[in-house]
């Protein structure tokens, strides 16, 4: 027994300085493979009666928790068991701070969330919300948000989120639904959050959307649009953007009006908010033809979608204007539509993106590109010429590199915008006849033929 507790010491009391830094990881790692943490999580079982050691025993959970491959030895011992033990043994702050620190990292594993939840984690985690929430006491204040924190953390995992999701019907979800309208900063956020991380699944989504849930978020939304809290208006545009991937639930969510208060963070200064309400929008307008031809005739979200196509420092925030734009097209099929992209200058940054280097956004920038072509080639024809698409077409034809569908749907365009007479003349000096008659013989049966049609098309109108 004496070596055990020497082991915990020396665990315990490791030298955490950055010089020793090196050092001290290999200590660590040496103690993990010599199996010291089933014995630590034994000791703390037998001796939880003994103050000196179990603080002992924590300092040393502290320093091994923090290691990724100590995760899986704690994960196959009874830890969470005897830490929720403790905890519930525990009135000071102090002490339960430290329990706090240690099942943080511990809970960033999987199977150590789900046996967390399972010792009872989660209802002592709601009693210090609950017996902490209309404290002014600055230490009352941190525990909640420690205890709020890791609350969602739990949620992460997909196993533990779904027994604490219980079909909707889980006292948990009911108590994290009573935290959104609660106007308590920290908690309002951590339910929010709560919510984006239920929202994980199309059953949950389903279930959560049919029972009222997007109301709170729009509430919630409606709070926070003067004040520039990002964190809160982050969290719930990020739950709303999950809420709204269900086919079933799009229709509902518009009905509820969520575009309208989406587009009331417009003028958001903020990256993080600015990436969260872009990707609600696009998840909302998904095969929505009437809500994507309203908001695509906006102008003043058009025009705030070029601005921030502009943003090279914002790569994320870049990504999902584009995407956003080419999906007001691609969903509503509407020449007003357009019109107003051509007008607010969006047609440059819709050919930038069929260079990108992802093939799905290359893709959704040429099928808008192609419905550009075929319903308002003459007013989009400067704009296309300015952007070079025609050297962009030749470019994506002749890399080998390029996805088949990529090279397809380069083929369409090439044969929508002969009717305009710069674009053709443009396709007539770069000599496509020769790119397009390689392909004839790709190994894609769709991309074949469709150089066959093309080739014809160039040769008539050659």
């Amino acid at each position: 027994m004496l070596s055990t507790i020497d082991c915990s010491f020396s665990v315990a009391s490791m030298d955490l300085g950055a010089g020793s830094l090196k050092e001290t990881d290999s200590l660590q790692t040496q103690l993990i493979q010599m199996g010291v943490i089933p014995t630590l999580v034994d000791l703390l079982g037998i001796h939880s009666h003994n103050t000196a050691l179990t603080e002992m025993c924590l300092v040393a959970f502290g320093n091994l928790a923090e290691l990724e491959s100590s995760k899986e030895q704690f994960a196959a011992t009874n830890v969470s068991e005897e830490m929720v033990k403790l905890f519930k043994k525990q009135t000071e702050h102090e002490k339960r701070e430290i329990i706090f620190e240690v099942l943080a990292p511990l809970a960033e594993n999987d199977a150590i969330k789900m046996q967390l939840v399972e010792a009872g984690l989660v209802e002592c985690l709601l009693d210090v919300v609950q017996n902490t929430v209309n404290s002014e006491k600055e230490e009352d204040n941190a525990e909640l948000k420690t205890a709020s924190d890791l609350m969602v953390l739990l949620l992460l995992g997909d196993e533990s989120m779904q027994k604490l999701f219980e079909g909707g019907k889980g006292s948990v979800f009911q108590r994290v639904l009573s935290w959104l309208p609660s106007n308590n900063r920290q908690l309002e956020l951590a339910g929010a959050l709560a919510i984006a991380n239920f929202a994980r699944n199309d059953g949950n989504c389903i279930h959560m959307v049919d029972n009222g849930i997007v109301q709170k978020l729009v509430d919630l939304l409606d709070r926070h649009v003067e004040d520039g809290n990002v964190t809160v208006q982050h969290a719930a545009l990020s739950a709303l953007r999950n809420l709204a991937i269900p086919v079933v639930n799009k229709a509902k969510m518009l009905s509820a009006g969520v575009a309208e208060e989406v587009l009331k963070f417009l003028r958001s200064e903020m990256p993080p908010v600015q990436f969260k309400l872009l990707g609600t929008l696009r998840m909302l307008i998904d095969a929505q033809a009437e809500a994507a031809e309203q908001l695509g005739k906006n102008v003043k979200l058009v025009e705030r979608l070029v601005e921030w196509c502009e943003v090279k420092e914002h790569a994320g925030v870049m990504g999902e204007s584009n995407r956003l734009l080419s999906a007001l097209i691609r969903h509503s099929k509407s020449k007003d539509v357009i019109r107003t992209i051509v007008e607010s200058g969006g047609i440059k940054h819709l050919v930038t993106m069929a260079t990108s280097e992802h093939v799905i956004m290359q893709n959704e920038a040429l099928v808008a590109l192609g419905l550009i072509a075929a319903l308002e080639l003459q007013s989009a024809e400067h704009d296309l010429e300015s952007a070079k698409l025609v050297e962009v077409l030749h470019r994506l034809l002749s890399e080998e590199k390029s996805a088949p569908e990529i090279k397809y749907n380069s083929m369409v365009l090439i044969c929508a915008v002969m009717g305009s007479e710069p674009l053709h003349k443009e396709i007539q000096r770069l000599v496509f006849l020769d790119v397009v008659a390689k392909l004839r013989n790709h190994e894609n049966k769709t991309v074949s033929q469709q150089a066959s049609l093309t080739e014809q098309k160039l040769t008539v109108q050659s």
